[in-house]
């Protein structure tokens, strides 16, 4: 399956760059910061995805969308911004990508364009009954570590560096231990799509911790890196729970 990539941010295309080169059988043909370079591209080399950011100069990724020879690519729309997600959808979208993109996301949307294309159900057909499982797809590595938007760019952020995240109205306040203070434009939904639901908990809404970060527990708060964080009563029980498990009590 081709593929090619449109995205302003080069640390964007890096990431979606190297997330393809992950899959076996995802080809990518071009990647490009400039839509309108990308957009010529598209219209004399043919394939069968474009993972596309929205946000762009001079042409955003929905007018793209609209510029590209019928039939065209399946359309992954890549963004920060939710509130596209209806308008994508008109544009018959295969999916829509909100960053930070983990690459078990990525790999769901890939998934989804690859069986969505006419050729698939013919190789499906085709297939002999005891054909193995591509194994190897399944069995790729996950990530230990997310993008979040920061400033003008895209920083990687290693989940074992996180102490604990809090919410600030539209933003979130990353708490690391090695690069302080990270401030980005996110949701906690968002976010907790992207964290190991293993390794962190929502304990408040306006708070999520590092499991292994947590000092201690006392009277409905939890001590992280010194400081004493509260715990809603909406998470009192689940929060329990999950520290029962980690047999931290």
């Amino acid at each position: 399956m081709t593929c090619a990539i449109l995205d302003d941010e080069p640390l964007a295309l890096d990431l979606l760059a190297d997330y393809c080169a992950q899959i076996p059988f995802l080809e990518l043909r071009g990647q490009f910061h400039d839509a309108l370079v990308g957009l010529a591209f598209l219209q004399d080399h043919p394939v069968d995805v474009v993972f596309i950011d929205i946000h762009m100069p001079r042409l955003t990724g929905l007018q793209l969308v609209q510029l590209l020879p019928s039939p065209g690519p399946r359309i992954v729309f890549t963004t920060a911004y939710d509130q596209y997600a209806v308008q994508s959808y008109t544009l018959n979208a295969t999916d829509y990508l909100l960053k930070p993109i983990a690459f078990e996301r990525f790999l769901q949307a890939v998934t989804k364009v690859r069986q969505a294309l006419p050729h698939a159900a013919t190789a499906v057909a085709t297939a002999p009954a005891a054909a193995p499982v591509e194994v190897v797809v399944a069995a790729a590595a996950p990530t230990d570590a997310m993008f979040v938007k920061n400033e003008h760019r895209l920083q990687r952020v290693a989940f074992d560096d996180i102490l604990y995240i809090e919410g600030m109205k539209e933003y979130l306040l990353l708490h690391t231990a090695s690069a302080g203070k990270i401030l980005t434009l996110q949701s906690f939904r968002r976010v907790e799509e992207v964290l190991p639901p293993e390794r962190f908990a929502r304990i408040h809404k306006s708070f999520l911790v590092a499991l292994s970060r947590i000092e201690h527990v006392e009277r409905g708060k939890v001590q992280v890196a010194g400081r004493l964080l509260p715990v809603g009563d909406t998470y009192r029980e689940s929060f329990g729970e999950l520290i029962r498990a980690h047999n931290q009590l």
